[in-house]
């Protein structure tokens, strides 16, 4: 046994002799490079404890005082054509039966994700619930008994401090690809998205300037698909090399990840942004949230919504104007009909015709076309025929 431990000591001896390091030294972390928007937010962070501990010095009850996100403090801009948060706030108490542990789990979150902007790193939601999550010592009581509790935590917090939650450094579930004709630099990597296979360059849940820069575009506009199968139709065919631009999807709601790339796409690239979706509620819903913004997330629609952004289709004219068959009707249901319309009643769609127009035709025809249900015409219809036709013609809702 002995002379084991004398021959290990001579090797690491040896190794050492060597300029190599030992197995059991750690090595010494680099200094963390942070970013504007991270001393930005960490200042934010700090006057938030600040003023915890100033209501503590001056023995008054420690409160936050929260943006309430709800549809009565949501309202749309009519000159930005944006929904926009209002003003009012909500205030959590520490002395409060009822307040004071979601009072602690702002805290904690704004702890965490302190921590995480000091070391440079990012988490998921669900790692920062795991981060956080600990029993209270002499208790039995949890921090957060499961994520549905963690998760309104941060997004209360996203109003509190008026960031992003991509710069709390966190990130949700990646859900999105793109292809075309960009060539853009994802942390030090330089990437071209028209040289990316079949599986296409996937849309981090992060795509902030300090990420990810674009570095060079040949595209004349972006086209957004609902489902990724569409968009495998469109990258197979190519469309993006004969036309021109960008194919991105957002594998049905976008997440925020490819939101935000089409808002950057769109304002600092200069372009158009064509959406091609179900005709169903629900594709009326993903153009409205990309077009105008989204209800639970109307504190980020300034940095999100694309009022500019255009329905190309698929339209409610379509069955017959593609000369469909009746196999590919799918019957509205009542929650169809009732989602539809309520969407006919958004602010921003009551007052225009064509949209008005496009429900009520989809609710009388009594049925939903998905986008594949082009494909009965020829696999290849959507590419080649439908989306062309519809661009040269300019044949839009706007």
């Amino acid at each position: 046994m002995a002379k084991k431990k004398m021959v290990r000591k001579k090797k690491v001896a040896r190794n050492e002799a060597a300029g190599m390091a030992s197995p059991v030294v750690a090595s010494k972390k680099e200094p963390v490079k942070r970013s504007k928007k991270d001393d930005a937010t960490l200042g934010k962070l700090h006057q938030l404890a600040g003023n915890i501990v100033t209501f503590a010095e001056r023995k008054k009850d420690p409160h936050l005082d929260i943006p309430l996100r709800s549809l009565s403090n949501v309202s749309f801009n009519q000159s930005k054509k944006i929904l926009e948060m209002g003003k009012k706030k909500t205030q959590r108490l520490l002395f409060n039966l009822s307040q004071a542990k979601s009072f602690m789990q702002t805290l904690l979150v704004g702890s965490g994700t302190k921590q995480l902007i000091e070391e440079g790193k990012t988490t998921s939601i669900r790692g920062l619930y795991y981060l956080l999550k600990h029993t209270i010592e002499g208790t039995k009581e949890e921090t957060f008994n499961d994520q549905g509790e963690c998760d309104p935590i941060i997004e209360d917090c996203e109003v509190l401090l008026e960031s992003l939650r991509e710069e709390l450094h966190l990130y949700a579930q990646k859900k999105g690809d793109m292809v075309g004709e960009l060539v853009i630099v994802d942390k030090g990597d330089e990437i071209d998205c028209s040289r990316m296979g079949s599986g296409g360059y996937g849309i981090p849940s992060i795509v902030e300037p300090d990420v990810i820069q674009f570095k060079k575009c040949n595209a004349r506009f972006v086209l957004h698909v609902e489902k990724d199968t569409v968009w495998q139709r469109f990258n197979e065919d190519k469309f993006w090399r004969k036309y021109h631009c960008i194919l991105t999807h957002g594998g049905g709601q976008p997440p925020r990840g490819v939101r935000r790339m089409l808002y950057r796409l769109h304002n600092e690239l200069k372009l158009p942004v064509y959406c091609l979706l179900d005709n169903d509620p629900w594709g009326y819903y993903i153009y409205s949230v990309i077009k105008q913004g989204s209800i639970n997330l109307a504190f980020e629609s300034q940095r999100m919504a694309i009022p500019q952004a255009k329905y190309l289709g698929l339209r409610s004219i379509d069955f017959e104007r593609c000369g469909l068959s009746n196999s590919v009707k799918i019957s509205l249901n009542d929650n169809d009909r009732k989602r539809a319309m309520q969407i006919a009643n958004y602010p921003w769609f009551e007052n225009k015709k064509a949209w008005q127009k496009e429900i009520q035709t989809m609710l009388d025809n009594g049925f939903k076309l998905e986008v594949e249900a082009l494909i009965s015409r020829d696999i290849s219809y959507v590419t080649e025929q439908y989306v062309p036709e519809r661009m040269a013609e300019g044949n839009f809702l706007d």
